[in-house]
């Protein structure tokens, strides 16, 4: 009798979870067809990694004109205080600049200490800073792969180990890291940083597990955000190649940040620049993967490597 009543509970919550299941796939075609209002920034405290140029000093450029106070940490000092300086010379815009290398733990709990003294509890994350060196594997000195890892994955652990716990405390937040389509789709040429950025996909998807299972008496407000923009021209991307420059040609910063600032306001869990990039992915994943050889060659895009 006992075994028959576990049956019946078991039985209840499959058709359960088919009814929940079906509920959020017909919020995901209403939401396509109506998307999410674009949640307020003003008076959130953002704090953006690599803000000397390209992206980062272009999100801050963004989030500070959307009424944000905006935080910049970037090791390269001189073009961390250009973004700081462009953005407080309209009286009614707010930034503070720290000079910070994200790879070392010492130095980002330091900077963090600063911030809350001097700015406040964080609100908005966004860990954009990394770096693609473009040669093959066996190119890569040790040196190199390492400082990859460092500044691309390990650098996020840093980030939220000092960050992180006054949003836990307070149960409200978003942190956005930005992965790459390099980070869905394996490259020639940048295999270290493919790896890093596969990573960074893997990271964001396990911590929000975990947060959510540290919170299941009452809903997760911190939010996810996971960006994997296609090759964006910010000078990383030194030699690209494509066959069909018109679809694949390299993504602007402000169509990047443009989409990047969206998704955080709509509190989009993951989404590619351009947004098709995941859905074909998905798509060719469900396929054998020879297939996804065959698209890769036909389409013909990617990194050559430096000399």
């Amino acid at each position: 009798m006992v075994q028959v009543w576990e049956a019946v509970l078991v039985l209840l919550d499959t058709l359960l979870l088919l009814l929940k299941m079906l509920y959020d796939i017909v919020l995901g075609i209403y939401r396509l067809c109506i998307p999410v209002e674009e949640k307020s920034v003003i008076g959130e405290i953002v704090l953006i990694t690599g803000t000397g140029h390209g992206i980062g000093k272009e999100l801050a450029l963004r989030y500070a004109s959307l009424g944000a106070i905006v935080v910049c940490l970037d090791v390269n000092e001189e073009g961390n205080k250009e973004t700081v300086n462009e953005i407080n010379q309209n009286g009614t815009l707010k930034a503070y600049g720290y000079k910070c290398d994200v790879s070392n733990r010492e130095e980002v709990l330091k900077v963090a200490k600063k911030v809350k003294e001097e700015v406040g509890d964080v609100t908005i994350l966004i860990n954009n800073a990394g770096i693609m060196p473009c040669l093959t594997l066996m190119n890569h000195t040790p040196e190199q792969i390492k400082r990859i890892f460092d500044i691309n994955v390990l650098a996020h652990f840093w980030i939220f180990q000092a960050f992180l716990p006054s949003m836990i405390q307070r149960n409200y937040g978003h942190i956005v890291a930005l992965s790459s389509i390099a980070g869905i789709f394996g490259q020639c040429n940048i295999v270290p940083y493919c790896a890093s950025k596969f990573a960074v996909r893997g990271l964001m998807e396990a911590l929000y597990e975990e947060l959510r299972s540290m919170n299941k008496e009452k809903p997760l407000n911190i939010k996810f955000t996971t960006v994997y923009p296609y090759m964006v021209n910010t000078g990383l991307c030194k030699n690209p190649c494509y066959r069909f420059k018109n679809l694949l040609s390299l993504v602007s910063t402000k169509q990047a940040v443009d989409v990047i600032v969206k998704a955080q306001r709509q509190n989009t869990k993951e989404i590619s620049i351009p947004a098709y990039w995941r859905y074909v992915n998905i798509i060719l994943r469900c396929l054998p993967f020879t297939c996804i050889e065959r698209v890769k060659d036909f389409l013909d895009a990617g990194l050559n490597a430096e000399c």
